[in-house]
């Protein structure tokens, strides 16, 4: 009987680990890459059934997107990484990053915890580096985003985005949506201009080259994050009187701030508690960040739906390969 018992203990255990096999095999992913699954079908990585998968860092490393300066922003960031590493107790490290594909492998591999994505990298990092988006930059009153500007110099020919037709157009890079996908989508669709047919393409490779080139008259126009555009105002790297707007779109989100999918949930949690509790009064994030006066949730599924459909208008699938 004590046989018999065993041998359906293992027929239990070999039934277990098979079912898991093939849960793991057949997990909802959506665009995620395979090594992610989304039971709860909220479009992003779930958390590692196998407790043995997560990660609970010494350490924690942070990034916020590129731009033209990471010391500038490392200094910005500090006061606030200060209090990150009050609140989880542990230390906190700001990396800087020179590219947006770089920020992604970083999370993919392990080597970056949290992050700041730009507004057109979130449904990429998301799918192909298991990042989870959770908070935004917003005003006191809870309003965020930005536009997507095209510029061009200030005594440039080209009045309107019809003009551009013939010229070169400065984008930042294919995975920015208010340097790349946004105004692709927006020049087809309402000025049947389209990239390699119409109008030659460059790319800067961050939205501050693509200002400081139209300010220096380097480019006939560029496509830009007015929000970065206004912050080189405000510091004074760029003159605005040498830089004039043909075209400003509509509102989109921002900056997606979030974790590597397979934190510890408790760290999570004291993640979070560090962005929604940090003091903004007199902070060098406030200073800025002049707009801005709180974190406020997100989800991503919800507020990034308009980013996904610029992609879907413009054929871009998140190809992690």
């Amino acid at each position: 009987m004590k046989k018999l018992r065993s041998l359906t203990a293992i027929a239990g255990l070999s039934l277990f680990l098979w079912s898991m096999g093939a849960v793991a095999a057949d997990c909802p992913r959506g665009t995620l890459d395979d090594q992610y699954c989304d039971w709860d079908g909220d479009l992003t990585a779930d958390l590692p059934l196998d407790e043995g998968k997560w990660v609970d860092p010494d350490t924690i490393i942070f990034s916020y997107t590129p731009v033209e300066d990471p010391a500038v922003y490392q200094k910005v960031w500090d006061g606030f990484i200060k209090h990150m590493s009050k609140m989880t107790g542990r230390k906190v490290v700001f990396f800087p990053v020179q590219s947006y594909a770089a920020q992604y492998e970083a999370m993919r591999s392990g080597r970056l915890h949290i992050a700041g994505v730009n507004t057109g990298g979130n449904p990429v990092a998301v799918s192909c580096a298991g990042f989870v988006p959770f908070a935004m930059m917003a005003s006191k009153d809870g309003s965020f985003g930005y536009e997507m500007e095209i510029i061009v110099p200030a005594d440039s020919s080209i009045k309107s985005p019809a003009d551009i037709k013939g010229r070169t157009l400065a984008f930042t890079s294919p995975t920015s949506n208010s340097g790349f996908k946004a105004p692709s989508a927006l020049l087809k669709s309402e000025f049947g201009l389209e990239q390699d047919k119409d109008f030659k393409a460059t790319f800067s490779g961050k939205h501050d080259n693509s200002v400081l080139g139209v300010a220096n008259g380097d480019y006939e126009a560029a496509a830009i994050a007015n929000s970065i555009m206004n912050r080189m105002f405000d510091r004074k790297v760029v003159d605005p009187a040498k830089i004039r707007t043909i075209y400003k779109s509509a509102t989109f989100p921002t900056t997606g701030y979030g974790h590597a999918h397979n934190l510890h949930p408790v760290l999570v949690a004291k993640i979070k508690q560090s962005f929604f509790s940090f003091p903004w009064e007199g902070s060098d994030l406030q200073k800025e960040f002049k707009k801005e006066g709180r974190f406020v949730s997100i989800h991503h599924k919800s507020d990034w739906d308009v980013i996904r459909k610029i992609d879907a208008a413009n054929g871009v699938s998140y190809d992690c390969k």
